[in-house]
């Protein structure tokens, strides 16, 4: 007989899992993380993952809630310079931070919400009855342990504990399962912030996808720059870079001169399979090595840099995806679909990195338009005690290249972490709950839902 110990069992510390938590535990279920690494933060603390984009639309926060009060703290220590404009102009708002500030911050609010911590754990196994998670193993430092809850959220990322259930996952593009290339990123310093910005001013052609306004990186007390075209062709040809992209990305921190490259392409490896993974990340190094010396010696204002670190891991855009109730598509993003189950809003754009090489692909909403998201894509007919949280939601392709960004997946958490405390409170399944109690109680805890009226959770 398995013995109950939380009420709310969190596989995955990463961002959306860790907001998911803070939410389950304000809102009374007593509960519990377990994490791989011994921080939380996922993607942001241990991808090196930045700046957060975007929270908004035009001038209009959409993004609130536990995702909003963590800037608004880390603001209050000098860790975020806050919401400020993208300076490439591709979307409406970019939030830098401290990424050390951020650990301690997440870990901080959780553990003020009453909530425990496993770290340096790894899902094992998992025990499946009757349509219900009865408990799930994990491996650590004292080998393995067996945890029972009420109620389970996957903040895995990666779908892990929802595909170890049996729940039914996609992965990658439909044609051929290819997923996006994964990204491993460096963080550099000593970059000269000056002759950056006079060299983009005066060679605006280098910088297309900017959209040929440049005047924003006046205006911003941190940059994000995409461009060098010319210098990263020649660089190609002549075999001094094998990066199959087009250009050089790189975003500045809260720390002026500091910056993350966002550069490398890592293709044809599979983030569910360990050695392949593995493999990603060896190319991932090998990617930065060639970046430090291009930039060095090829992009003005880059002459003095010093890689201060790469990852720590490498960056995965996407693996798994659950067939949950309901497929989110990309026809919902781009005609702004209004869904009555709605549990969280974004408006950042399909976003795809090409799983064959050079390109990236693009679909925006119109100007002042943002999508609303459903309950139904986070829970799934065939595990009833499961919700999933994060990039690994019930999306298509081209739909998960829009909401798999952190403030739109910290929204999704704050949704999922509600859902599955009331779930354990009402003793009722994750897919039982009215939908209009979890939208109620994002609405008291400060979360922004454009919502006419109270939904009911439909499963089609």
């Amino acid at each position: 007989m398995r013995k109950i110990i939380y009420d709310v069992v969190i596989m995955g510390g990463g961002f959306s899992g860790t907001i998911a938590a803070i939410a389950a535990a304000r809102t009374g279920a007593s509960t519990l993380i377990i994490e791989k690494n011994g921080y939380l933060g996922g993607a942001l603390t241990s991808a090196g993952v930045g700046p957060m984009m975007t929270f908004h639309v035009n001038e209009q926060q959409i993004i609130k809630g536990i995702t909003g009060e963590l800037i608004e703290r880390l603001q209050a220590k000098d860790k975020s310079v806050g919401h400020i404009y993208d300076s490439t102009n591709y979307t409406y708002s970019v939030t830098p931070f401290d990424s050390e500030a951020m650990k301690y911050e997440l870990e901080t609010m959780y553990l003020e919400s009453q909530g425990k911590i496993l770290y340096h754990a790894m899902l094992a196994d998992v025990e499946v009855m009757d349509g219900c998670i009865q408990s799930v193993t994990v491996c650590h430092k004292a080998g393995l342990e067996r945890i029972a809850g009420r109620v389970y959220i996957d903040g895995t990322g990666d779908a892990d504990l929802a595909y170890k259930s049996g729940v039914p996952c996609d992965v990658g593009r439909k044609k051929d399962h290819k997923t996006q290339p994964m990204t491993l990123n460096m963080k550099i310093n000593g970059v000269n912030r000056e002759k950056l910005v006079h060299y983009i001013q005066t060679h605006p052609d280098n910088f297309k996808r900017m959209h040929n306004d440049i005047s924003t990186i006046t205006k911003v007390p941190r940059l994000s720059v995409i461009g060098f075209e010319k210098e990263f062709e020649c660089a190609k040809q002549e075999g001094r870079i094998h990066i199959q992209r087009e250009d050089v990305l790189l975003f500045e921190t809260n720390e002026p001169g500091e910056f993350i490259v966002n550069t490398t392409r890592i293709r044809d490896c599979d983030p569910n399979d360990p050695y392949s993974l593995s493999l990603a990340e060896i190319e991932g190094r090998k990617q930065c090595q060639e970046l430090e010396k291009f930039m060095k010696s090829d992009l003005e204002g880059f002459q003095n840099i010093h890689m201060i670190s790469t990852g720590p891991s490498i960056g995965v855009r996407e693996s798994r995806q659950i067939k949950g109730y309901y497929q989110f598509t990309s026809e919902d993003i781009l005609l702004a679909k209004i869904f009555d189950d709605v549990i969280a809003h974004s408006a950042y754009p399909i976003d795809v990195h090409s799983p064959d090489g050079e390109g990236t692909y693009h679909q925006r909403l119109q100007d002042g338009k943002y999508y609303s998201i459903p309950y139904r894509i986070v829970i799934n007919p065939v595990i009833h005690n499961l919700l999933v949280t994060g990039r690994c939601v019930s999306a298509t392709f081209e739909a998960q290249a829009a909401i798999r960004t952190t403030p739109t997946v910290g929204a999704i958490g704050h949704s999922v972490g509600i859902a599955a405390a009331l779930s354990a409170r009402y003793n009722q399944y994750p897919d039982e709950i009215n939908v209009h109690l979890i939208q109620k109680e994002l609405l008291k805890q400060n979360a922004y839902l454009n919502i006419k009226s109270f939904g009911k959770m439909s499963r089609k």
